[in-house]
Order: C-alpha cells, then structure tokens, then sequence
C-alpha cells in the first residue's frame, strides 16, 4: 500500500487532517470570510473537507482546492453534489509549487502542508502571491510547546522543515510582513481526538480486511504512529492556526 492510500485511510474518520474541533474551524472559517461572495483557495487542501465546509455554511464563496495527491477528491466531488455546492468547488492535482491561479483570493488557506513548501516563510510567500488586496491567510502549522529531546527532534525534522516555539513562530511571521488577527492552538483533547482517528481508522480497517495483502502493513503503520505519538511528540508538539493578514508597509 502506497503512502498516499495510507494517509487516506488515516484520514477516512479526521477529513479535516488538522488538530481541530469541527467548532474550531467553523470559527476560524467564519472570521476568515469576511464578504458574502468570497474566493478561498486552498494550497495543499487534502480531499478538500475545508472547502466543503467553508461551502456548506457560506451559500456565495467559491473556492478552489490544490493538492499533489487527489486522493479523496472523488468523494468530496459526490459530497460536495448532495449539498449542492458542487458548482462552486474545483479541485485540482496539481504541485501547489507550480500552481497559478487565474483569480487572486480573499483567503488563502494552507493547513499543515509547509512541508509541501520547504518551510513556514515560502509557504506564506505563495500565500501572498496568490492573495487578493486585503485578504486573509488561514496558516495552520506545528511548533513545539516544549524543547524536545534530541532523537525526537531529529525525528519530526528529517526534512526540510524546522520548527520553533510558539512566540518564536509567531515572531518569525510577524517579521515577514503579516500580522496576526486571529489565532487558535490547538488543545490537548483536539490533539488525542486526532491522533486516536489516525491510528484506529489504519487499525480497523486492517481487522476488517484479515486477508487483503496490506494488512500488515496498515497494523504496523498505525502501532508505529501510535507509539511515537504517546511516547514521543504527545503533549511536546503542538499546533496553531493562525489568521493573518499583510502588514502596512
């Protein structure tokens, strides 16, 4: 079984494949879109459930998802038809790296895909260049709540992305020309929720499908995760969400 599958499965009972409450990102949505007939654009959406939602409680915004994978995109579409906002959604498999966007939008959303980036500040530079005259970024992102041992820094920052403390985050945004106007970090119990969906969609589906060659693979999987959640990065990594929007020059 292929990565992307893996994620997906992970993700069947999380969509939203962030650390938030379903009441958490509908207040941060709702302080995001700030015109009736707003434009969202998504870089590195998922299957897209950020949209769906945003499209589900705001009847004149549009929007328009990317993301390398596509995976999940055909459910979305079919969920996104039953609620009958499908004329108002695209998505795209596309680099969000390479992608233009013949529309500038009012808000750009990019939630834990920096990595598709590099790192945080090229992130928020393809933020602003697709961002329309007094947008809103929505960035959601990982920093550490507390200094980690060694081999689990080393862990989490095998790649190109390198995480900091809250303020130092925060500090290194700022400095990059945005201020923050709104912000969440996520709880603990929004966290377990997450972690808890991870692990045990991978595990059920596994126990549900006893002979399907991947069945092993999606086990292990999921009691690797689990371990180095619980005995790792719980509690020492966290998340925030942040509203932002340019500085004045």
């Amino acid at each position: 079984m292929d990565r992307q599958t893996l994620s997906a499965l992970a993700h069947s009972d999380h969509p939203i494949a962030a650390p938030a409450s379903e009441s958490t990102v509908d207040r941060l949505l709702g302080r995001a879109i700030r015109r009736p007939d707003a434009h969202l654009l998504d870089l590195g959406c998922g299957e897209g459930a950020w949209l769906l939602r945003a499209l589900r409680t705001h009847p004149g915004i549009t929007a328009v998802g990317v993301d390398i994978s596509g995976q999940g995109f055909d459910r979305t579409v079919e969920s996104a038809a039953r609620l009958g906002v499908a004329d108002r959604l695209e998505l795209r498999q596309e680099d969000v790296t390479r992608y233009r966007s013949p529309r500038r939008a009012d808000v750009v959303l990019s939630v834990g895909a920096a990595y598709a980036f590099g790192e945080l500040l090229p992130t928020l530079a393809a933020a602003r260049g697709h961002l329309a005259e007094d947008g809103v970024v929505l960035l959601g992102d990982c920093f550490w709540e507390r200094e980690p041992e060694p081999a689990l820094r080393a862990e989490l920052e095998d790649g190109p992305q390198k995480y900091a403390d809250l303020p130092t985050t925060v500090a290194r945004v700022v400095a990059d020309g945005w201020t923050p106007v709104y912000g969440h970090v996520s709880t603990l119990a929004e966290w377990d929720d997450y972690e808890w969906n991870w692990t045990g969609s991978l595990a059920r589906w596994a126990l549900d499908h006893p002979d399907h060659p991947d069945r092993d693979q999606a086990l292990e999987v999921s009691a690797a995760h689990r371990r180095s959640w619980l005995d790792g990065y719980r509690g020492v990594l966290g998340f925030v969400f942040l509203l932002l929007r340019p500085s004045p020059c």
